[in-house]
């Protein structure tokens, strides 16, 4: 089906690549080649980055990129959990860098975005739970100077599903303190039977297709899918009470569009402070692939200002 995208898209589309997630390391390789040559060109002046390494819960090691404003005072700052978007089978921490810096750089936070490791490879559980042991550890005695009394959770597309799989885990466990999500096209249900999933097939950047290619990869092949874990696919969570404050970004061309509008309105049933933007025009991705024009800046700006709002009310 044809889409209507934003006018200022339309000269681009056509640079656009076609994504095959059947294939996940040709995928990969793509990715790779369409990235800068030095993706810390990207981190805006004034923010210094680290890297960390803290233990996993399978005795190996999950690598963090800490993300600080120069200049820090000597108070707690507040403390961001970054999780990368790629589908749960492509990304990293250290080429994923202009969302983390730049809200480190618009905030005062300090930003950790956490190298969760990949399907197939890595099949749920292991993402999940390096991203859960990430958010503890930041919520812990760590040394970075950071205000652990309420952490925000913070992702895109398949790091948005993360988020907000571990804010339910963080209310059942009390593990952690989580005073926000903010979670921008998130991958929420892998059952795949909303309108946008069952519509958009050729979608740019992400469509059905690509959908059951994900989930079969993070899931696995011999997954029971009526059995999938709420820690996995949020969307399977049946009760959303006392979930921390959400937000939810949206693109009308994506097929997550209607899992993410859905999730928002079961969370405001449930009781949860929960805003929700549907950006016209635009499709998954679509803010990261063309930052430059004006409903991309207003994405990306909707999101930090979301976030700021949190960390001051």
């Amino acid at each position: 089906m044809s889409v209507a995208v934003d006018p200022e898209y339309l000269p681009m589309m056509g640079a656009l690549p076609r994504l095959d997630l059947s294939e996940p390391e040709a995928t990969r390789a793509l990715i790779r080649s369409m990235g800068a040559a030095d993706p810390m060109t990207a981190v805006p002046v004034g923010v210094s980055v680290e890297r960390r390494m803290i233990a996993a819960a399978d005795g190996s090691a999950i690598e963090l990129v800490v993300f600080r404003p120069d200049g820090s005072s000597a108070r707690p700052l507040p403390a961001i959990a970054y999780f990368h978007g790629g589908r749960f089978v492509f990304g990293d921490a250290g080429t994923d860098v202009r969302v983390p810096s730049a809200l480190a750089a618009d905030l005062g936070a300090i930003v950790v975005s956490v190298n969760y490791r990949l399907a197939p490879e890595h099949p749920f559980p292991t993402p999940f739970d390096d991203c859960f042991t990430a958010v503890n550890w930041l919520a812990g005695d760590n040394d970075l100077g950071t205000d652990s009394s309420g952490i925000v959770v913070a992702g895109i597309s398949a790091g948005a599903g993360m988020a907000a799989a571990v804010a339910l885990k963080a209310r059942e466990t009390g593990s952690a303190a989580i005073r926000f999500q903010a979670l921008d096209s998130p991958v929420l249900d892998d059952r795949l039977h909303t309108t946008s999933a069952t519509e958009f097939t050729d979608s740019p950047l992400w469509n059905r297709q690509n959908a059951i290619d994900s989930w079969r990869h993070y899931l696995g092949t011999d997954a029971d899918r009526d059995r999938t874990s709420e820690y996995a696919a949020p969307a399977r969570a049946q009760d959303l009470s006392g979930l921390p404050p959400a937000y939810i970004a949206v693109s009308s061309f994506d097929p997550l569009r209607d899992e993410g509008i859905c999730y928002a309105q079961r969370l405001t049933q449930a009781g949860v402070y929960t805003e929700l933007q549907l950006y016209p025009g635009t499709f998954h991705g679509s803010s990261g692939v063309f930052p430059q024009t004006a409903i991309s800046r207003r994405i990306n700006a909707d999101f930090t200002a979301a976030i700021r709002r949190a960390l001051h009310s």
